[in-house]
């Protein structure tokens, strides 16, 4: 049976993070609330074309606490580094997964190869939930290069479909999770169509990156729109006026209370308040300092 449609929304106008990120959110957790759970927030960032640089670009240190945020490149390259040690370039198809969990800093910003070559840069970061027990679990991260990330042929020659977290017809993507979520990278031709199975019960909302597709013959969902599905039913139709890149996500609701502030999302206000004394005191750790050529002072004029 074909899940009910809730709700289309677009994305408002684009901001930056930082001075390396143009972004769309197209949810947050101040607007969907529980809605979308386990999801919080999904920023499209791009596409933009960069001049070349030897200036830095992006994000610089910065807390989380409370959720895992996912980072999926289409275009450019994008270098991550934390408090816990761990980073890493990721360039098209790559994701990174990092858990902030108990509480991490990070920083994000263009490669260096990348800055200094220029280019068309686009990705997508989204926030998932913790529930209460795991918030408080030790950092992590993960580091999945687009080898590593199953790609799966829709039937009918309709397009693919790249499995970054849960399972599509027996294909597991790498990504582990600390609850059943499906995040996958659909891709569908033009004038094609399919029919995805979701699990009933559970979130779904899909986010359309680039094209126009018609779900369930009812409603046209566009670039930088969101789709949000009714629990209830196991099926979606898709049809594909031109090419399509879209972003499947679904998983099982966390019925747990989500007070947020910023980049900390906990379950009480009292949390929240405690993970800010815990950031302020030095508790997040810091990030090791990053080994960089030196550079002409004359050259970044």
């Amino acid at each position: 049976m074909l899940k009910k449609i809730l709700g289309v929304y677009e994305a408002p106008r684009p901001h930056w993070v930082g001075n390396g990120f143009p972004v769309r959110s197209l949810f947050s957790y101040g607007d969907h609330g529980k809605a979308l759970s386990p999801f919080l927030l999904l920023d499209h960032a791009g596409p933009q074309n960069f001049t070349p640089t030897t200036a830095r670009r992006g994000v610089g240190t910065h807390p989380h606490r409370g959720f895992e945020t996912v980072t999926i490149v289409y275009e450019g390259e994008v270098a991550h580094r934390d408090s816990t040690g761990a980073g890493g370039t990721i360039g098209p198809g790559d994701v990174q997964w990092m858990t902030a969990a108990s509480g991490i800093l990070h920083e994000e910003y263009h490669s260096e190869a990348f800055a200094n070559s220029g280019g068309p840069l686009e990705m997508v970061q989204l926030w998932v939930n913790l529930p209460a027990k795991d918030k408080m679990s030790a950092p992590g991260y993960q580091n999945l290069l687009n080898a590593d990330i199953p790609q799966v042929a829709l039937p009918g020659g309709a397009g693919h479909l790249r499995v970054i977290a849960g399972d599509y017809l027996g294909s597991q993507g790498p990504a582990r999770t600390f609850t059943p979520i499906n995040v996958w990278d659909v891709r569908l031709n033009a004038g094609a169509a399919t029919e995805l199975q979701a699990q009933a019960g559970h979130t779904l909302a899909l986010v359309v990156l680039h094209g126009t597709v018609l779900v369930n013959g009812q409603e046209i969902a566009r670039a930088g729109q969101l789709v949000h599905m009714d629990r209830a039913a196991d099926s979606v139709h898709l049809e594909a006026n031109n090419d399509v890149t879209l972003l499947w996500l679904s998983g099982e609701p966390i019925d747990e209370p989500v007070v947020g502030y910023g980049p900390f999302v906990m379950n009480s206000d009292e949390e929240i308040q405690q993970a800010l004394e815990d950031f302020r005191s030095g508790q997040f750790g810091r990030i090791p300092a990053a080994e960089r050529p030196v550079r002409d002072a004359a050259a970044n004029r």
